[in-house]
């Protein structure tokens, strides 16, 4: 069974751009953005992450990638069987395109916040080359796993991460340590890092960019 999804774009494109949604929300929240990407070939794909208790939420039920277990300066305790579970539903959907006729090469990675984290964390594990992996506002899950699990396929995708200075949510320090450690691995990656006077959010400059990247990356 496939995540429910919003898709946008012509039914014979020739890219897909799979876009996740933060905490609480849903792919509605970004529906607006794929006009303004000014690619007329590509699909973009909206996915809905599943229902499930969020810890520090008092446990209330809400749309997440995963359950969010603790917070604290040191940075974020997350539940690893839902990394995993919904990992395979975002697999699912890049296969899916594979079908489609479109190669994981011609396929992007996109998401905010806990999205950002499963673009990330996905993009660096699946098994044939993207086009490309954007994290917003975002973090590294499972780090210490990393070095084991990460695809040598996916070495040298192009990146782009991109977070706000002021950001109460997801301090900025946990996204540029996340850049930081994938960049890292393997200098001579294509990656780049903005940040924005902006607190837990995405504006105007940083969505110019994001299109700017994926042009580069989908022509």
């Amino acid at each position: 069974m496939y995540l429910d999804c919003i898709e946008l774009g012509p039914p014979d494109a020739t890219s897909s751009v799979i876009w996740l949604h933060g905490l609480g929300a849903d792919g509605h929240d970004f529906e607006p953005i794929p006009p303004l990407m000014k690619l007329p070939h590509t699909r973009f794909i909206l996915p809905h992450a599943e229902h499930r208790p969020v810890t520090i939420n008092r446990g209330f039920v809400m749309r997440a990638w995963y359950d969010i277990l603790s917070l604290s300066f040191d940075g974020v305790r997350n539940s690893e069987p839902d990394i995993r579970t919904s990992q395979a539903q975002i697999e699912a959907l890049i296969k899916r395109e594979n079908e489609r006729g479109v190669p994981s090469e011609r396929i992007v990675l996109v998401g905010f916040s806990q999205g950002g984290a499963m673009s990330l964390h996905t993009g660096l594990r699946w098994t044939e080359p993207l086009a490309g992996i954007v994290v917003l506002s975002a973090y590294l899950l499972l780090s210490d796993q990393l070095e084991r699990e990460a695809s040598p396929q996916n070495s040298a995708t192009p990146m782009l991460f991109c977070h706000g200075r002021q950001d109460p949510v997801v301090p900025v320090f946990l996204g540029k340590a996340a850049y930081e450690q994938v960049r890292a691995a393997n200098p001579e990656r294509q990656i780049a890092w903005f940040d924005y006077p902006m607190q837990h959010a995405v504006c105007p400059e940083e969505l110019a960019e994001i299109a700017r990247f994926l042009h580069r990356c989908l022509g």
